[in-house]
């Protein structure tokens, strides 16, 4: 659920390490906090912050390059908390490796995919050493639903005229 108001908010400090959980309008951003107000992230190549940050970037392009920006600047207006989403899951790596990790791969160029390879991806990487992205498979269990839904009303939309027609 989306924190309300549009006001940056934690609910807890961040400490090295963490992940960082960040709500933007229709989409969730994913950053990992390396210290001293800075995280690093994978976001678009573009030097113009809305571009960088906006859904269309990510839906429409297939390279990201990784960023040590400050926080406050990542955020913007938008809401965010840290989020350790794994943590039950997966063993989070040391903090000094992850922080190592990270830092090695700011300035590179990557191949970025909303469904295999984006933002939150990349930081669950960084953490726990595999690859996840919740809002994905959150949006793929949606469409299945969905498309579940839409299967069975045309299934019964088939029954009924099969059956309107055999009375006639």
């Amino acid at each position: 659920m989306m924190p309300s108001a549009n006001v940056s908010q934690f609910c807890e400090e961040p400490k090295p390490g963490d992940l960082i959980q960040i709500f933007r309008i229709g989409y969730e951003h994913w950053a990992i906090y390396v210290g001293d107000g800075y995280v690093i992230h994978l976001t678009s190549p573009s030097e113009i912050p809305w571009v960088r940050s906006s859904i269309t970037f990510s839906v429409l392009s297939s390279r990201a390059v990784v960023k040590r920006e400050l926080l406050r600047d990542v955020v913007g207006g938008c809401c965010y908390k840290v989020n350790n989403l794994l943590d039950n899951r997966y063993r989070p790596r040391p903090v000094n490796q992850i922080i190592y990790s990270a830092k090695q791969m700011v300035g590179q160029e990557m191949e970025y995919s909303l469904l295999h390879k984006n933002c939150e991806h990349f930081v669950t990487n960084l953490r726990y050493g595999e690859p996840n992205s919740r809002q994905v498979q959150d949006a793929v269990v949606t469409a299945g639903i969905a498309g579940a839904g839409l299967a069975a009303m045309g299934l019964i939309g088939t029954m009924f005229l099969r059956n309107k027609r055999q009375k006639q």
